[in-house]
C-alpha cells in the first residue's frame, strides 16, 4: 500500500519532530532509539509505515532525563515537550508518556474530551517511551509489572472518561474499583508511586530493561540491555536516525514476525477516526 495523499502532511510533520529529536540528541551526546511502529517502518520501509500516522522513540532513563533538561530550550517554535504532569495542572491523566507535540496541527474536533485536557492533546505527537531496569528474578519482575498495572488503574480515575468496551466482566469490575479509589487520590501521589516503582531497580546489576511507561497491555516486553544500550543508524525517509543496536531482537520481542505485512483491511491509520489537520 502506498502512502495516501491524506497522510503526506502527517508524515512530513512527524519527520520534522523526529529530526529535531535527533538534532538535539546529537548536539548533547544523548542516545535515543526509534521504537514500535516507527522502528518497523525504518527496517521494513526505510521510513514511515505507509498507513501509520504517529511516531515513537525510546530512551533509557538516564538519556531521557538528560534530554528533558535541554529539550525545552532547543525545540523550535511550533514544537513543545508535553509531560504527563502538565494536564489540568497536574490532576488530569491520559497516560504516563511524555511527548513532543506539533502545535500547528489538530487531530480531534474540539469536543468535551479535548476541552477537559485543555487542548494539549489535540496535536500530532511523538511518544517518548522510557526504558528502566527490570529485575532478573521472574517473581519480582511479575510483581513490578503487576504493580504498574494497578497504579495505571488508579490513575484512570483522573481520565476524562473510561472506555469499558475492551474489558470482560471481571476486567470492568477491577477497572471500576481501581479508578474509583484513584479518583480520591491526588494525581501527584499516583505519579510519585509510578516513578518510584519505575526507577526502583535501576542501580541493580540486572541485565534486563522494560518500558516502564508503556500502557499495561505492552508491559510484557522485556529487553536484554545489550540490545538497546548501543545504537546504530538506520535510513529513514531522507535522513538517518538512531535505532537499537540489536533492532531485530527488540522487534521480535515486541511483535514476533515484524516483516509480515498485516492483512489489507488492517492497513489503516491507527488513529483513523481523527480529523487530522496540519497547518504548518
Amino acid at each position: 500500500m502506498e502512502e495516501t495523499k491524506e497522510l503526506e502532511p502527517v508524515h512530513k510533520a512527524n519527520l520534522k519532530m523526529l529530526k529535531e529529536i535527533d538534532r538535539i540528541c546529537r548536539k548533547y551526546g544523548i542516545r535515543y532509539q526509534l521504537d514500535a511502529g516507527t522502528l518497523i517502518g525504518a527496517v521494513r520501509h526505510q521510513g514511515f509505515i505507509p498507513w501509520d500516522d504517529d511516531a515513537d522513540v525510546a530512551f533509557t532513563r538516564e538519556n531521557y532525563e538528560r534530554f528533558a533538561k535541554v529539550v525545552r530550550k532547543e525545540l523550535p517554535r511550533g514544537m513543545k515537550l508535553l509531560e504527563p504532569n502538565q494536564l489540568r495542572s497536574g490532576e488530569g491523566f491520559y497516560d504516563f508518556t511524555p511527548r513532543i507535540v506539533y502545535l500547528n496541527s489538530s487531530t480531534h474536533d474540539d469536543g468535551p474530551e479535548m476541552q477537559y485536557y485543555e487542548g494539549r492533546l489535540n496535536h500530532l505527537w511523538v511518544d517518548l517511551f522510557i526504558l528502566d531496569t527490570q529485575p532478573e528474578c521472574r517473581v519480582k519482575a511479575a510483581l513490578v509489572k503487576g504493580l504498574h498495572t494497578l497504579i495505571y488503574g488508579l490513575a484512570m480515575g483522573h481520565r476524562y472518561e473510561l472506555d469499558y468496551s475492551k474489558y470482560g466482566a471481571g476486567g470492568k469490575a477491577v477497572v471500576a474499583v481501581l479508578s474509583a479509589v484513584g479518583k480520591k487520590m491526588p494525581m501527584k501521589v499516583i505519579r510519585k508511586m509510578q516513578y518510584a516503582l519505575a526507577v526502583k531497580y535501576n542501580k541493580s546489576k540486572s541485565s534486563l530493561y522494560y518500558y516502564s511507561n508503556y500502557q499495561p497491555d505492552y508491559l510484557y516486553v522485556t529487553l536484554e540491555k545489550q540490545w538497546a544500550d548501543e545504537t546504530v543508524e538506520l535510513p529513514f525517509e531522507d535522513t538517518k536516525l538512531m535505532a537499537p543496536g540489536n533492532w531485530h531482537q527488540v522487534l521480535t520481542q515486541i511483535y514476533g514476525d515484524y516483516m509480515e505485512l498485516p492483512p489489507v483491511e488492517k492497513r489503516v491509520p491507527s488513529h483513523s477516526g481523527r480529523q487530522i489537520q496540519v497547518t504548518g
